[in-house]
């Protein structure tokens, strides 16, 4: 092999390694947006209210909304031990503790992750926009997220109960986060109604916003060298 080939396979290395990592930071931009966009107290209170939280717990809504506003700063700025209570008496039992204690850990990990997408996808642009290559990985990673929005969205959509088991099978350890909702707060109040349409909702805009940055990015590889 001479110099010059073992160069081009290094220069080629290289450019898959920033295609790839482009593409990847590209898809967890857009999913963070896409998720972030819903777990916020104005959205989470209008699902809450939609799901009817306040029947199932037995709560006012204004204490359904201070609780569930306590519970989603907790996930994530901590310090992650949900101690809630309503008139003197906790809100969550051992075990729900424990599984918001998990799903906190978990959101705390994904969030590093997007921002380092958010900032692998920064770093790249100032360096690269003005390369085609860097927009076609761009427009190749919301492609897929695209095609995982569908199948996703459709997933939750029509068989929600078989992906919410999957998913929590996928992330929790088993026994952990079954909860009964005649006795146990925390899927009283977030009801499978409040799952089934953020889900959807989530879907929907994260297909919206990744159609649209794969438009704006082939247009931009056309344009460009």
């Amino acid at each position: 092999m001479t110099l010059d080939a073992a160069a081009r396979g290094v220069e080629s290395a290289r450019s898959l390694a920033a295609t790839v990592a482009i593409a990847a930071a590209t898809m967890l931009t857009l999913l963070g947006i896409s998720i972030g966009l819903f777990f916020n107290p104005a959205w989470v209170a209008f699902e809450q209210d939609r799901a009817r939280a306040d029947l199932w717990t037995g709560y006012t809504p204004q204490t359904v909304h201070t609780v569930t506003e306590s519970v989603v700063a907790e996930v994530f700025l901590g310090p992650g031990t949900f101690a809630q209570t309503v008139a003197g008496a906790p809100v969550f039992n051992t075990r729900e503790r424990a599984h918001m204690a998990d799903v906190r850990r978990i959101v705390v990990a994904f969030a590093a992750l997007v921002l380092a997408g958010i900032l692998v996808l920064l770093l790249g642009g100032i360096r690269w926009r003005g390369r085609a290559w860097f927009w076609v990985a761009v427009a190749r990673g919301a492609a897929v997220l695209a095609v995982g929005a569908v199948v996703i969205g459709a997933a939750f959509a029509f068989a929600f109960d078989q992906t919410f088991t999957l998913f929590h099978e996928i992330l929790f350890p088993a026994g952990t986060w079954t909860f009964d909702p005649a006795t146990d707060r925390l899927v009283q109040l977030f009801p499978d109604q409040f799952w089934t349409e953020t889900s959807v909702a989530i879907a929907v805009v994260g297909l919206v916003l990744t159609v649209g940055t794969w438009a704006v990015a082939r247009r931009m590889a056309r344009r460009l060298p």
